[in-house]
């Protein structure tokens, strides 16, 4: 079936060296949890802890990817991109996180990437989206300092088994995601609830960023593009009172000035450190450890979703929690939402991307997810007919190219996600797909948002 779809130019202005891809994760596609030596990692622990996931839905098949890959490929230059941004398994590839590669794991990846370029599909690598080994956890995790260097070991590994052939490694995935859903909130793997945690997590997540770049360089035998990739939107006051200034200033340090100030300026914002100090917290900085978090990188993968506004009061006037810390709340703008009830909020997006390229110049961007969750209807055959997910998806898109008209180095952009998949702790109730996935038989089959992403990129290079 191949309904037609209104194909129109994505946006005006968007130069010929325009990346257009699709993105997943490995845990939410691959499924194969404990075939050919793979070991589990916080996400499979985390999804047997009663009440975390939504109907208790895990990871253990999701989409069969890994026994389907080859036609996987095949759709995916079906829709006409130029590239394919994935994540390699950590404990796929290194068991356990510590010693040698697993053989088996490491074969899985080498043939992915070798069937992509067989299609004419760049490669784009990303070597943690949030499946630690479990073991590592077991020792600490991410608030332990000896897991940033466990990661530039695995990190090592990946990249001299696939750098003849592939161009762009990104490290991270959304560390905040990491870090604060994971240590703070603890709605996310591993599922702990500590603040100083968080932090940790944070500083030691950065700091395996940097030893990883400075290890992949190291070892390179041609020239290749490093980056990281953070979810940021923006974080605006509710009103222009001086509470909801302060709450919007301390918002938008937590949720992205933390990670950008010392991966880019080598330094914690100076507002933040004393914000943390006036609480008895700190990050675990030692001597040299934020020049090598500064190490140079070639790009900034960017994941939007929406933007919020913020107020320095509760619902009830309070200005202070009864901790005593400043509150900080979050309000949601009043715009029509998705099935994640997220406001759809492109102008944020354009207003994110500008500011990015006014307060961190020179940082080329790509921006590596973007896309929305909708209740889909699908017919008898599998297909959807999504307007709402093609709306959101031209309405970003145009924002991107605006953004680039107000002077912002936006170099790409990655729908997300190629597939439904597992939506962590949302389980498979959550799609988020251009492809629909019947999890029962997956098959896959094209929504309309796909095909309509297929037919405008098309037309988008012939109008030209």
């Amino acid at each position: 079936m191949n309904p037609t779809t209104t194909a129109v130019p994505l946006a005006a202005g968007l130069p010929t060296t325009f990346q257009w891809g699709v993105a997943t994760s490995a845990y939410q596609i691959e499924g194969a949890a404990t075939e050919d030596g793979r070991t589990p990692s916080i996400w499979d622990t985390f999804c047997r802890k009663p009440g975390a996931v939504h109907d208790a839905d895990n990871g253990d098949v999701a989409c069969d990817h890994y026994h389907r890959m080859p036609q996987d490929v095949a759709l995916i230059k079906s829709l006409g991109v130029d590239s394919y941004r994935f994540s390699i398994a950590w404990p796929r590839v290194q068991p356990g996180g510590r010693g040698p590669a697993n053989p088996a794991g490491l074969a899985f990846y080498d043939r992915l990437v070798d069937e992509l370029l067989a299609n004419g599909i760049d490669p784009w690598v990303t070597l943690y989206h949030w499946d630690l080994p479990q073991e590592l956890e077991d020792a600490g995790g991410w608030p332990a300092r000896d897991t940033a260097y466990r990661f530039a070991d695995y990190a090592a590994i990946v990249f001299d088994k696939l750098q003849d052939r592939v161009a762009t490694f990104t490290t991270l995935n959304e560390p905040w995601c990491s870090a604060w859903l994971g240590y703070h909130v603890g709605v996310h793997a591993p599922g702990r609830q500590n603040f100083d945690d968080s932090l940790h997590a944070v500083h030691h997540l950065l700091l395996g960023h940097g030893l990883a770049t400075q290890r992949m360089r190291a070892l390179e035998t041609r020239p290749h593009t490093y980056g990281i990739t953070l979810n940021m939107g923006t974080a605006d006051p509710l009103t222009d009172s001086p509470e909801d200034r302060e709450a919007a200033r301390r918002a938008d340090g937590m949720g992205l000035r933390i990670y950008l100030d010392p991966l880019r300026h080598g330094r914690y914002p100076a507002d933040m450190v004393a914000d943390l100090a006036a609480r008895g917290s700190a990050f675990p900085v030692r001597d040299g450890d934020l020049a090598i978090i500064s190490e140079p990188f070639d790009v900034l993968g960017v994941n939007f979703y929406f933007g919020q506004d913020f107020a320095g009061t509760d619902e009830s006037g309070n200005t202070h929690d009864g901790s005593g810390a400043p509150v900080v709340r979050a309000v949601l703008p009043d715009t029509p939402r998705t099935a994640m009830d997220w406001p759809i909020t492109p102008a944020r997006f354009t207003q994110l991307l500008v500011r990015l390229h006014r307060d961190y110049p020179g940082m080329p961007l790509v921006v590596t997810e973007n896309g929305a969750a909708f209740d889909d209807n699908p017919d008898a055959s599998g297909y959807v007919a999504d307007d709402e997910r093609t709306a959101y998806l031209s309405s970003h898109i145009a924002a991107v190219a605006e953004a680039r008209a107000q002077g912002a180095d936006v170099r790409g952009y990655f729908a997300w996600s190629l597939m439904d998949n597992f939506e962590w702790a949302e389980g498979y109730a959550k799609r988020f797909g251009i492809v629909h996935v019947d999890y029962r038989t997956q098959t896959r089959t094209p929504k309309q948002s796909a095909l309509w992403y297929r037919d405008s990129i098309a037309h988008t290079r012939s109008a030209r």
